[in-house]
């Protein structure tokens, strides 16, 4: 499997030439800079040509208006990034498992799409936790293609309508837009080859648009809802990917289809994410619930954050785990690297960034699936898959992981540190697993991790509550070929403190 991270700076707007861009009028220089010829291959559309064009970034449409969502995405995750930079050089300074959700983003503060899958982690939120920095203005230039008889403070109107006439005039009077790099003024008459500069304050949060995305509802009242996750789907919107995501669904789902009504909890909206308690990655599908009160939002996360829930999960990991039941207290935090591939990447710190982490496994079975040399011999030569399995077949073992903590990307990176990375997950070193109709192997194309259970008390009614999700159809396909295999060694009793019993995981969702 591909990485499920885009190359960065693939998509980098290109810093423009000395032909495009004229130099700023000096002082003593009248308004404007000479005009230049126009490219014969330069084909106008408008009026102004945004340097952060459509093609290359997010923030500004097709239209050349600026994309409000972008902004505030923008501002976000640089708000986010200066947090963890702050952090790095201060170790006193506090950060929180949502500061390092984000990678930092170019310096020129262009968004890029880098991070297309926006990986969510698997970190509670406690409604405190909003990072140490507040979001930044967004810059974004304009060169005007030919004379406007118009009013920077109109012309602003039409490119930037989220923000009134008269917020602009007010950005205009704080130095907030400059006029061939000198502070302009809402009269001032836009002439050919202008220059516009506006740093964009970020825009609120923007609401959520309600789209028709099923969910397995599994259980909701007027102060909560707890939801079977499918895999490769984001909880909320993160950068460019405010749409198609758990949020979304949710919106739709109180207007169209709950009895219930209501609306997700307000808590964390500012960040566009309300009513998330807690989080999934993107691939990992399961249990997680999401408040429709403010009240309960911040009960369930004190629960969360005092660590009296109980989570556990399903993971199935490479190799045949050495011992039954084992705990695993080792910090986590970011990769020191910023290359690509690694700025969103979690791994075991001993240093001021590391922060406890603590995870329990207990084996629930060990198998083997077929390694890529099995699976390539019975494609060709359609040979009977009854073959050896210490020579061709590769040990794989599900166990059941109880979170004691809940750092991003905890479960992957703890099975990794000790040699067992989980199924096809690329990013800390799990092999992928293609589907074989010759030796009927259904395969694995995502990371092989279930939230099977969690336990909490009803933040309102304290009663407790636990839910438990059996896998999702390619877990349950992969697990129920592996049970059928050569290789099936399974505890006679269950390990003290399992919760989970496989023939309850297998029965159909």
């Amino acid at each position: 499997m591909a990485s499920e991270h885009a190359d960065r700076g693939k998509d980098r707007p290109s810093k423009p030439s000395r032909r495009d861009i004229s130099a700023p009028a000096a002082p003593d220089e009248p308004h404007g800079p000479p005009q230049q010829q126009q490219s014969s291959k330069s084909k106008p559309t408008s009026d102004d040509v945004a340097y952060d064009r459509p093609k290359t970034s997010k923030l500004v449409t097709k239209g050349g208006k600026v994309d409000r969502s972008a902004i505030f995405y923008a501002a976000q995750a640089e708000a986010e990034a200066r947090a963890l930079r702050e952090a790095q050089s201060n170790p006193k300074a506090a950060i929180t498992d949502e500061d390092l959700l984000d990678a930092p983003p170019p310096a020129d503060s262009i968004l890029v799409d880098e991070d297309p899958e926006a990986e969510d982690g698997d970190a509670p939120l406690p409604p405190g936790s909003t990072g140490s920095s507040p979001a930044s203005a967004q810059k974004v230039t304009f060169k005007l293609k030919r004379d406007l008889d118009k009013r920077l403070d109109k012309y602003l109107v039409d490119r930037i309508t989220f923000m009134s006439r008269a917020k602009l005039q007010a950005l205009i009077d704080d130095g907030g837009v400059k006029v061939n790099g000198r502070l302009g003024k809402a009269s001032t008459k836009l002439r050919q080859n202008d220059l516009v500069e506006v740093m964009i304050p970020p825009p609120p949060a923007p609401d959520a648009v309600p789209e028709d995305i099923p969910l397995n509802v599994m259980f909701e009242d007027e102060h909560l809802i707890v939801i079977n996750k499918s895999p490769d789907i984001i909880v909320h919107p993160a950068r460019s990917h405010n749409r198609g995501t758990m949020i979304n669904a949710l919106a739709f789902h109180f207007r169209e289809r709950s009895s219930l009504g209501g609306s997700l909890s307000g808590v964390g909206k500012v960040f566009a994410r309300p009513g998330v308690v807690h989080r999934l990655d993107r691939q990992t599908s399961g249990v997680i619930v999401f408040a429709k009160s403010e009240q309960a939002h911040w009960k369930i996360a004190q629960q969360f954050e005092n660590r009296t829930t109980d989570k556990r999960y399903v993971a199935f990991v490479h190799g045949h785990v050495e011992r039954d039941a084992e705990q695993i207290d080792l910090p986590l935090g970011p990769s020191p690297s910023r290359e690509k591939g690694h700025r969103e990447k979690q791994v075991v710190r001993h240093d001021h960034l590391g922060k406890p982490a603590l995870t329990v496994y207990r084996v629930l079975g060990r198998y083997a699936v077929p390694s890529e040399s099995a699976m390539d011999r019975a494609r060709k030569d359609a040979l009977d898959p009854q073959i050896d399995p210490d020579a061709s077949h590769m040990g794989v073992s599900v166990v059941e992981i109880e979170l004691k903590t809940g750092r991003t990307h905890q479960i992957r990176v703890h099975m990794a540190s000790l040699g067992h990375p989980l199924l096809a997950d690329d990013l800390y070193g799990g092999a992928l697993l293609p589907a074989r109709e010759a030796i009927n192997w259904p395969g694995l194309n995502r990371v092989g991790l279930h939230a099977a259970m969690l336990s909490f008390r009803h933040p309102i009614t304290s009663q407790p509550l636990r839910f438990v999700a059996p896998l999702p159809t390619d877990l349950r396909q992969a697990l129920a070929a592996m049970r059928s295999g050569p290789v099936k060694r399974e505890p006679e009793q269950p390990l003290t403190g399992t919760v989970l019993s496989l023939d309850s995981l297998l029965a159909p969702g």
